[in-house]
């Protein structure tokens, strides 16, 4: 698995940094959580654990460095547990993009999820069909359980 390039970390902080004054604030992270639909701890407690009421795209990737490395130094006992958690997460997650709770995940889906989170731009010319099929191992058009959580851990990992 391939960690998340610098690129896409970039992207990210400037998705999330919704006013542009260069730092993304706690309520801009959390209006992210709720936009997905995952269930956050209370902003004093986010701020107690960053250690600030925002950071700045170095202070971003910083955390982000800090996790990873923080992720990729547990024992095999909390690692069982935290991939019990993502798999959790990504059911949750793959919901979220299952409209239609087919059990799959389909162009119109998708799009319609990056847009509402305002992650899709019409004028980046950016095909869904061929998002998908990037991962869509089975050639279906759609993605399954197993083709997202793929997906995500090649993206996010």
């Amino acid at each position: 698995m391939s960690p998340i390039n610098t690129n896409d970390l970039h992207r990210i902080f400037e998705k999330l940094d919704k006013n542009g004054d260069g730092l993304v604030s706690l309520e801009e992270l959390n209006w992210l959580l709720e936009k997905i639909g995952v269930q956050i701890i209370s902003q004093e407690e986010l701020e107690s654990i960053v250690g600030k009421s925002s950071l700045d795209l170095n202070e971003f990737l910083s955390f982000h460095d800090s996790i990873s490395k923080q992720n990729s130094s547990c024992s095999n006992e909390v690692v069982e547990e935290e991939e019990e958690n993502e798999e959790s997460d990504l059911v949750k997650a793959f919901k979220v993009f299952d409209l239609n709770g087919d059990g799959f995940i389909s162009c119109d889906e998708l799009q319609n999820v990056l847009s509402r989170l305002g992650l899709w731009d019409e004028n980046s010319g950016r095909d869904c069909r061929s998002m998908i099929h990037v991962y869509d191992t089975n050639l279906d058009g759609q993605l399954d359980f197993e083709e997202f959580k793929n997906m995500m851990f090649l993206t996010i990992s």
